[in-house]
């Protein structure tokens, strides 16, 4: 019986690798955003000249600094802007349009898929059953020049998911207890491979914020093996007709399964992603700025969760929320959510990381606590080295907003 990970590599390489295996194969995408497209850029003018081997299959967003904040920002934009019309790229997507991460998972990543992006939370893609993967700008270069990338082969790690989560847990939280369990990189040289065993339990956004953690456990990609939740949002989202393979799993050395009922809402404390704690740990901790949105935690389904718990009055903590995509937001839009966090006191604004990687749009000053859906807390990811970061989700998040301290978000979401 093969892994997900066996049948993924074997439709491209025509074999199934063993663990450890240098294998070079073709990518179905490949990406980079502003903050490394100008290293990769540079390095394939080094290499002779800039060309693409394909430019169906090559996907740019302009995210980490969009809009930009400064005149270098600018400089690079232009930049990269310029080269992505030489080359006539029709998967390039300027400012406004949405983080990398997030367009890739909406309107261009399939089960099965082997991606690469210059970018560590490319792994997003996984939500989909994707082998996706962050790599430095050199190899996505050569990828982008020479239509081929080399690897490693990770052992797989099956990870089954059982039960529902209770009223108040979602996708960040399963993220969360993750990190606490194994620790960060505790699941380094590993290809995730997750079963939800009721589809219905995690929808896709929830997945796709714990296949984007994955990373922060050291992961080397992780898939969730498609189901029933995977055909819908394809057909749904890009009116895909999907059906995921009948496949009968194994060959597992290791696994882990996580009783989804058994968990409760949980943060992250200052300065690591796996000092985790429960919100009853460490409530009653002020905050003076919260952030929700990221290639983490800014989709549909956390902005609606946000909106739930915000409509109960106005943010006492400084609150920045941004959706991940123009989609999304256009969606909270007409559902009524941007209305309800804009009266509660939210600065709401267009797809950006901003704040989640300390660029712009919620800068943490000295001393400042600040609550984050974001994926990273170490000193300084968000501003000043003193600001101290606690990595949530969304409902924790917004209770922290209007509370203007940690609180458990249950009592919002009854």
């Amino acid at each position: 019986m093969p892994t997900w990970s066996e049948h993924v590599f074997k439709k491209k390489l025509g074999r199934a690798p063993s663990p450890g295996d240098v294998v070079e194969l073709a990518p179905d995408l490949v990406g980079f955003h502003d903050l490394t497209g100008y290293h990769v850029l540079e390095i394939l003018e080094s290499m002779g000249g800039v060309e693409v081997f394909d430019r169906e299959r090559v996907v740019v967003a302009f995210d980490h600094l969009s809009p930009p904040p400064s005149q270098r920002a600018a400089e690079i934009m232009a930049y990269i802007r310029r080269h992505a019309r030489s080359l006539g790229l029709p998967h390039f997507h300027d400012v406004g349009d949405g983080v990398l991460h997030q367009l890739v998972l909406e309107r261009y990543a399939m089960p099965e898929h082997v991606i690469f992006a210059a970018d560590s939370h490319t792994c997003t893609a996984g939500a989909v059953g994707a082998f996706a993967q962050g790599l430095g700008a050199s190899d996505i270069a050569a990828a982008l020049k020479l239509g081929r990338a080399w690897l490693v082969f990770p052992a797989p790690f099956r990870l089954d998911v059982e039960g529902s989560p209770p009223r108040g847990v979602t996708g960040k939280d399963v993220a969360l207890y993750l990190l606490g369990h194994f620790g960060a990189e505790g699941l380094n040289g590993y290809s995730v491979e997750v079963l939800v065993r009721d589809p219905k339990a995690l929808p896709m956004d929830d997945r796709a914020t714990i296949a984007n953690m994955s990373v922060e456990l050291g992961a080397d990609a992780m898939m969730f093996v498609p189901d029933a939740v995977t055909a819908e949002y394809l057909l749904r989202e890009r009116g895909v007709q999907y059906s995921p393979p009948r496949l009968e799993l194994g060959g597992h050395a290791d696994g882990y399964t996580v009783e989804l009922g058994g968990l409760e809402p949980l943060v992250a404390a200052p300065y690591s992603v796996d000092n985790v704690k429960s919100v009853r740990e460490v409530e009653g901790v002020e905050v003076d700025q919260v952030f929700i949105g990221s290639c983490t935690n800014g989709r549909l389904r956390d902005l609606e969760i946000a909106a739930r718990v915000l409509k109960r009055g106005r943010a006492r903590a400084r609150c920045v929320v941004i959706p991940a995509s123009r989609s999304a937001f256009l969606r909270a839009l007409e559902l009524g959510y941007i209305d309800v966090l804009v009266r509660a006191g939210c600065t709401v604004t267009h797809s950006t990381c901003g704040p989640c990687i300390g660029g712009h749009f919620g800068v943490a000053g000295p001393g400042e606590v600040v609550v984050s859906t974001g994926n990273r807390n170490f000193r300084g990811r968000m501003g000043h080295p003193d600001a101290k970061i606690y990595l949530a989700s969304p409902a924790t998040a917004a209770a922290a907003a209007l509370e203007g301290k940690i609180v458990d978000p249950r009592k919002y979401l009854s």
